[in-house]
């Protein structure tokens, strides 16, 4: 047997001048490069799972190609011969996913494999992916189960009811879609929500981004970076952003008797023991407006930075007709700017930041609002924080 020379062997020799005639490992050709890259895919899975893929309509759509791709490997002697000195998992004399060949088609059989049915080799796989694309499943792989999803199943329950009654819509996701926190989407067949943002940051590209926290309609959560969200959504044909609420005007013309509530101003008030709610705990208040039951939306308040990472009291709601939500908050938030809280508070990443739904206001004169929103004449009225009372605006 010919003595195999080591590292140090080789160093040696060089060193003296002796050539060493090294014998080149047999190339492989591009078909069986193909085989090898599919099957290192399928590795990689094992590595990720602890287990082989398996079939089931209830598995990921990369882990059901595998399942395939794995059961077809097996059967085929010059696969098993050329990946067996590569199978250090076992993975070609495993129990077979389950794969029954007699229930697929030709066709089926051969797409599934990623076989190109035009070539005169069968094991031509022709759907190996790309680095991009294995990310993107590795971006999928990471999610992680949402612990506290009881807290989000009754947003995603209201938003659907939502999209199902005309009051939000899906629409084409565009690059220059704003993702923040509280942002819908739709990607990958899912609903997404986006709970919380982390700080933003300018990535290598020169790029701004930010670490996300999303949770998706399947109780799983990703604390994927905006950037990776985006590219998601761009990607995906189906891919869609779901519109805030709308109803129209702010006011309408009239009311019917078949009219239907469409926002409800929330008034909250925090039991965060951050220094300045707590010295000013019965002027802290949160106002906004929501198409859900107010205690869906507080669902979970602890844990959105929206709410100071605090539970809430509810201390006032009001129910109102015909009114586009979004303008309406918007209405009140200028009407109490002067009082805003600046508070700043870490957000579950450990990272700063600033609410700006907190107003320094007492609950009279928040009632006092609505009501001159009832009657039209909130317009007239600015809020003067000095002497803690709505005053008529100045005339132009």
């Amino acid at each position: 047997m010919a003595k195999e020379f080591t590292d140090e062997d080789d160093a040696l020799l060089d060193a003296l001048g002796v050539e060493v005639e090294v014998e080149k490992a047999p190339t492989r050709t591009p078909r069986e490069e193909r085989i090898i890259a599919g099957f290192e895919d399928i590795q990689r899975f094992f590595e990720e799972h602890g287990r082989p893929p398996q079939h089931g309509e209830d598995k990921d759509i990369f882990e059901r190609l595998y399942a395939v791709r794995l059961d077809r490997l097996r059967h085929l002697e010059e696969c098993r011969v050329l990946l067996e000195p590569l199978d250090h998992q076992g993975l070609l004399g495993a129990q077979e996913c389950g794969f029954v060949e007699e229930e697929m088609s030709d066709e089926a059989l051969l797409d599934a494999l990623g076989i190109d049915e035009t070539s005169s080799d069968i094991t031509d796989l022709r759907h190996v992916r790309s680095s991009a694309e294995k990310r993107a499943a590795e971006e999928i792989a990471n999610r992680a189960r949402c612990e506290d999803f009881d807290n989000f199943k009754p947003l995603f329950e209201a938003v659907q009811k939502d999209i199902t009654s005309g009051v939000r819509q899906t629409r084409p996701f565009e690059l220059k879609a704003e993702i923040q926190p509280g942002a819908w989407f739709i990607v990958g067949g899912q609903k997404a929500y986006v709970a919380e943002m982390g700080e933003v940051f300018t990535n290598e590209q020169g790029r701004t981004d930010a670490r996300l926290r999303v949770i998706f309609d399947n109780g799983t959560e990703s604390n994927m970076l905006m950037r990776s969200l985006q590219r998601a959504l761009n990607k995906d044909e189906a891919g869609r952003r779901i519109t805030d609420p709308s109803a129209g005007p702010l006011f309408s013309d009239s009311q019917e008797s078949d009219d239907q509530a469409s926002g409800t101003i929330y008034v909250l008030r925090s039991k965060s023991e951050h220094p300045i709610v707590k010295d000013n705990r019965n002027l802290v208040h949160k106002i906004g407006v929501t198409n859900m039951a107010v205690e869906q939306r507080v669902a979970g308040a602890r844990l959105q930075p929206t709410f100071l990472m605090a539970d809430v009291d509810i201390v006032a709601t009001y129910e109102l007709y015909n009114i586009n939500r979004t303008k309406l908050e918007n209405l009140i938030h200028r009407i109490f700017d002067t009082a805003r809280l600046n508070i700043e508070i870490k957000d579950r990443f450990g990272n700063p930041v600033v609410p700006r739904e907190w107003f320094l206001v007492p609950l009279s004169v928040i009632d006092e609002a609505v009501e001159k929103i009832r009657d039209g004449s909130i317009t007239n009225y600015t809020y003067d924080p000095k002497q803690a009372r709505l005053v008529k605006a100045a005339a132009a």
